[in-house]
C-alpha cells in the first residue's frame, strides 16, 4: 500500500503536471467538490468555482493562452492545519498569443483532504490581466 502525498508533495506534483500541459491529470488532483476561488479576481472574472468539473472547464485551454516554462521560486509553508498549506510561488512563461514574457507572483492557500484538493485560494496581481495579451479568463474560454 502506497503512502498518500502529503499536501506539499501533492501541491509540487501538480506544478510539474502544469508544466507538462497535463490539465486532465491536474484537475484528478481534485476532489468531486473541490472549491478554486480567485479573491481578486477582476470584473468579469470568476472568483469562484465549485466542483471538478467546472475546475477543468476553467482550466482545459489554460495552455493555449499561457505556456508555463518554470516554476523558478516555490516556497511552501505548513500551517498548523497539517492538511493546509500557504505557497508562495513564481511561475514564468511566455504568452501564447503574443509571445510576450509571463512573470507572475502567487500566493495559495491549499486544502488537502484524503488526497485530493478540496480547497484552493489563488491569490495573484489582478492588475497583470491589465497588461496586452493576458487572458486568464481563457482557461474558462
Amino acid at each position: 500500500m502506497t503512502t498518500p502525498m502529503t499536501p506539499a508533495e501533492l501541491y509540487r506534483h501538480g506544478l510539474r503536471l502544469l508544466l507538462a500541459k497535463d490539465i486532465p491529470a491536474w484537475t484528478a488532483l481534485w476532489h468531486e467538490d473541490g472549491v478554486l476561488e480567485f479573491p481578486f479576481a477582476p470584473p468579469g472574472r470568476p472568483g469562484r468555482l465549485e466542483g471538478r468539473q467546472a475546475i477543468s472547464d476553467y482550466m482545459r485551454l489554460y495552455p493555449d493562452h499561457i505556456d508555463l516554462h518554470d516554476f523558478p521560486e516555490v516556497t511552501v509553508h505548513q500551517t498548523t492545519a497539517p492538511e493546509t498549506v500557504v505557497v508562495e510561488m513564481r511561475g514564468v512563461g511566455r504568452l501564447v498569443r503574443t509571445g510576450s514574457p509571463f512573470d507572475m507572483t502567487y500566493i495559495a492557500v491549499v486544502t488537502v483532504e484524503d488526497g485530493l484538493i478540496t480547497s484552493y485560494r489563488d491569490y495573484w496581481n489582478p492588475l497583470a490581466a491589465q497588461e496586452p495579451g493576458i487572458d486568464f479568463a481563457g482557461a474558462g474560454r
